[in-house]
C-alpha cells in the first residue's frame, strides 16, 4: 500500500531545457543586480542647486524661461534679458538680447 505517485523521469531535451531556463532565470538576476549596483554605486554627486523660487530677480523682473548648467542657472526674462547666477543664486552676468533686424 504505497500511496505515494510515481515519479516519470522528464525527457532529456524537457530535461535540458529546465536546466536552460534556470541558468537564464539566474543571469537575468545577477544581471538585474550588477545594473543597479552601478547605477548606485556611480550616480554623479549632484548637491543642491537654487531653484528659481530661491533668486533674487531685479526688481520688476519676470522670468520667462531657466535652464540650469553644471555650475549656473540662466534665467531668461520677459523683457529679452538674460541672467545668469552662480550655484550659490548670487547674479553672476546680464546680458542683454539684441532683437533681430528684419
Amino acid at each position: 500500500m504505497n500511496n505515494t505517485p510515481e515519479t516519470e523521469a522528464l525527457p532529456p531535451s524537457l530535461r535540458l531545457l529546465k536546466w536552460l531556463v534556470i541558468i537564464l532565470t539566474a543571469t537575468m538576476i545577477v544581471g538585474v543586480i550588477t545594473v543597479v549596483g552601478l547605477l548606485v554605486t556611480r550616480m554623479p554627486d549632484i548637491s543642491p542647486l537654487a531653484t528659481p523660487d530661491q533668486l533674487a530677480l531685479p526688481e520688476g523682473t519676470r522670468a520667462a524661461a531657466v535652464t540650469m548648467g553644471r555650475d549656473f542657472i540662466a534665467v531668461v526674462t520677459e523683457d529679452d534679458r538674460i541672467l545668469i547666477f552662480g550655484r550659490d543664486g548670487v547674479l553672476r552676468q546680464e546680458i542683454d538680447v539684441v532683437p533681430a533686424q528684419p
